[in-house]
């Protein structure tokens, strides 16, 4: 059975609260929109609990985070949550809207390290030759998808970037990142003649008035969003022979960082290229290169 909506009360809580952070710590707007829905949904099982946000205590959260648990959601799903909460809890208590944290003793669930999946150079080049370039659309897809994978910028800089981001007499793109924070990303050649082409050949098609501010538009002459540019990574990969599975938006950046990484890129690098705050975030890389390097080992050695 579906749950009612959350309370006038919690909504407006959590509105207050989402706006505050922004402000505070200027988010990006899916994070704060992960934690509107976390929220949403703890404050749902309060409701069917006779309990309001400001009103749960630590017992409520175990026994809601045990729920979960026990419903097989990921670890790092519960993490974000966890995280949304501390977030939550700790305005409250600034605010002086309660007295005492609820998750001051909750333990965080234990993350094994995930190595980014990233394909293979030869998989990459099947998929950035998939899209129909003959249309106006297959053309922007291809623009796309070489400038996500010449770059390594998130899915959200990508179809955020406007017309007014792009130096093609440089060669670079100007990226507004996390938490506001621009980056100059050259582009390389072959990334750049595909903008090119898509800029002269497709977007005046695409655009439905001179004055549009994204780079990138659908048949609508509007934003491509995050949800049509999965799909189009996915139906590229099927056009080039690749399990959809295997291939995301993010596994683009994925690759992008790692080819760099086996090529010899220097890490401090990749991190201002990738728009990491930390080099530890970055380090994972390596990772993944080393583990390739045992696969070749392995596969190709006389003794591997």
């Amino acid at each position: 059975m579906a749950q009612a909506p959350a309370s006038e009360a919690d909504a407006a809580c959590i509105a207050a609260f989402v706006e505050r952070l922004w402000a505070e710590q200027g988010l990006a707007r899916q994070t704060l929109d992960s934690y509107r829905r976390d929220l949403d949904g703890l404050a749902r099982w309060l409701d069917a609990r006779g309990s309001r946000l400001l009103a749960a205590t630590r017992a409520d959260l175990f026994d809601y985070l045990a729920q979960r648990s026990a419903q097989q959601y990921a670890p790092r799903s519960n993490a974000r949550l966890l995280s949304a909460l501390r977030a939550f809890y700790a305005q409250q208590l600034r605010l002086h809207a309660i007295a005492v944290d609820p998750t001051a003793l909750l333990a965080s669930p234990k993350l094994g390290r995930s190595l980014p999946k990233a394909l293979s150079e030869s998989e990459i080049e099947g998929l950035l030759a998939a899209p129909d370039t003959e249309a106006p659309t297959g053309l922007r897809d291809r623009a796309m998808l070489e400038l996500m994978y010449a770059t390594g910028l998130r899915v959200s800089e990508l179809v955020g970037l406007p017309a007014a981001a792009v130096n093609l007499r440089q060669g670079v793109l100007r990226v507004s990142g996390k938490g506001g924070k621009e980056r100059l990303v050259p582009m390389g050649e072959e990334a750049q003649h595909w903008l090119e082409r898509y800029l002269r050949d497709a977007r005046p098609r695409l655009a439905a008035r001179r004055d549009v501010l994204p780079l990138f538009l659908d048949v609508h002459g509007e934003e491509v969003s995050r949800q049509r540019f999965w799909l189009l990574t996915k139906s590229s990969a099927a056009r080039a022979g690749i399990d959809p599975a295997k291939v995301s938006p993010h596994g683009l950046r994925h690759s992008f960082a790692t080819h760099l990484l086996n090529h010899g890129a220097d890490l401090r690098a990749l991190q201002m290229l990738l728009g990491h705050a930390s080099l530890s975030t970055t380090q994972i890389y390596t990772l993944v290169a080393r583990e390739g390097l045992k696969r070749l080992h392995a596969q190709h050695h006389p003794r591997g």
